[in-house]
């Protein structure tokens, strides 16, 4: 049975939930429209005697990132209040999740997208799909809890690379490089994260104990906090300004570093 919200869809599939993010028109950008639907749906899985979450998109890609028409609008709150209000609850709601996460990249995740799909224990990705940390070409910081997990699954010199270059990464590439777990044909993508998650739902209790351990929430909770200033500081900048403008224009942006 399936549960429609304003831009997410929640289907069962036994002790399994599927989360689908569906607002093709933003590619599934995390909108506040997007982030409420998604608090729906997680109400729903949490209460729904689930035991494993497969999280993925519908449409065109996974996540393009946050949605960049609100945040003209969203700079008068401070960059930093908007992630504790907005984004932050809701990461730390799939941190704190008692069910293993298999994320489901169906195409590209961007920006605080890619952090979405990180938050997943296990990630597997169509062939199509790709990661990319897009901050630094409209000059912010990366966020969503990435500068915490990244690092641990890549290693630091890749997480930099990826931070500073703002470069695509190919899903097969993200395999070689252990951001994701597995690659596979994209018309296999579902089935796959399906089966992955219908075995952690079949196994033991200790499961959700196991992954809460990984996550370390105290380390993951001081780096919120630290991408949080970094980020209310990188947004009063003339270079956040100018690389707004230019994603708004469709131009390259022109930085001049204050």
């Amino acid at each position: 049975m399936r549960q429609t919200f304003e831009r997410a869809f929640l289907d069962s599939h036994g002790k399994v939930a599927v989360i689908t993010l569906n607002h093709d028109v933003t590619i599934n950008a995390l909108s506040t429209a997007m982030v409420a639907s998604l608090n729906a749906a997680l109400d729903a899985v949490e209460g729904g005697g689930f035991r494993a979450l497969v999280l993925t998109g519908a449409g065109r890609g996974f996540c393009s990132g946050a949605d960049m028409k609100e945040l003209p609008e969203r700079r008068k709150e401070g960059a930093g209040a908007v992630l504790e209000q907005l984004f932050h609850p809701l990461f730390r709601r799939f941190r704190d999740l008692p069910m293993p996460i298999v994320t489901a990249v169906n195409g590209a995740a961007v920006g605080i997208g890619m952090s979405l799909a990180l938050m997943g224990d296990l990630t597997v990705a169509a062939r199509s799909a790709g990661f990319l940390l897009s901050f630094t070409r409209i000059g912010l910081v990366p966020d969503g809890g990435v500068t915490f997990v990244l690092p641990r699954l890549i290693g630091l010199a890749r997480a930099r690379e990826m931070a500073f270059l703002a470069e695509p990464l190919p899903a097969q590439r993200a395999l070689e490089w252990g951001l994701i777990n597995r690659v596979v044909e994209d018309a296999a993508l579902m089935e796959e994260a399906l089966g992955l998650a219908q075995r952690l739902a079949d196994g033991p209790a200790a499961l959700p104990l196991t992954r809460q351990l990984f996550w370390d929430g105290p380390g993951y909770e001081a780096q919120l906090a630290r991408e949080a200033a970094a980020q209310e500081q990188a947004a009063s900048t003339e270079d956040f300004a100018e690389g707004l403008m230019a994603f708004m224009e469709k131009r390259e942006p022109k930085f001049v570093g204050k």
